[in-house]
């Protein structure tokens, strides 16, 4: 699905699951991590720690915000040992790299991961020099996506005219806020069986095949 994107000037990418493919998963790694957080720190069994995981991430946007506004945890120590996790299955994206830099404008990084981890992502697949900036879960004061109030910061503290930019996500409700401020949306993947509302400008399969277009566009 092709989407007029000559207006824009800022690119905005989530980073799991969107700079690379879910298949490659790194996100599932995750995950474990976060479960076995989770049962130490509710002390529940594994399973009903991952339904009482699941309804945070509902209810608060992540497990984190769910597990501080209910529990005494350590957020640094959380961060900390659910994101470091090997990237072994990780494969550098040479061919990403190229499309990235061909794009016109700046570009970022909008995550609810920490910062250690978008760092050590991107490293591994290439794309480190091709960015403007980061802004991880720790530049939003633990408030994570879809909080109106962390994109509006977001689109602050870098300048961003929101009404020029577009921004690219997996998870579709976290492109609602960013439609809300003007910005364009696409959807990569299928949305995890979430609904796909009126806010989702585009959809894509894959992030490579959509952006490849305007890249080519853009050095033409």
């Amino acid at each position: 699905m092709t989407l007029d994107l000559s207006h824009i000037d800022t690119w905005v990418f989530d980073l799991d699951d969107t700079l690379y493919p879910r298949e490659q998963g790194v996100m599932g790694l995750v995950q474990a991590r976060i479960n076995a957080f989770m049962v130490d720190a509710v002390g529940l069994p594994a399973d009903e720690a991952k339904v009482l995981q699941k309804q945070f991430l509902t209810e608060y946007g992540t497990s984190l915000a769910g597990l501080m506004a209910n529990y005494a945890v350590d957020p640094a120590k959380f961060l900390r040992e659910v994101h470091d996790v090997p990237l072994d299955s990780l494969e550098p994206n040479p061919r990403l790299a190229d499309v990235l830099a061909g794009l016109p404008g700046r570009k970022f990084v909008l995550t609810n991961g920490a910062r250690f981890h978008a760092a050590r992502v991107m490293e591994r697949i290439g794309i480190t020099d091709l960015f403007d900036g980061v802004f991880a879960i720790e530049d939003m004061d633990l408030t994570p996506k879809p909080a109106p109030s962390t994109y509006r910061h977001f689109v602050e503290r870098f300048a961003i005219d929101a009404h020029r930019a577009v921004f690219f996500e997996d998870t579709p409700r976290n492109l609602q806020p960013a439609r809300s401020l003007g910005m364009a949306t696409v959807l990569i993947g299928d949305g995890h069986g979430h609904e796909i509302g009126p806010w989702v400008d585009a959809t894509a399969p894959d992030l490579l095949d959509f952006l490849t277009p305007y890249a080519l566009k853009a050095a033409a």
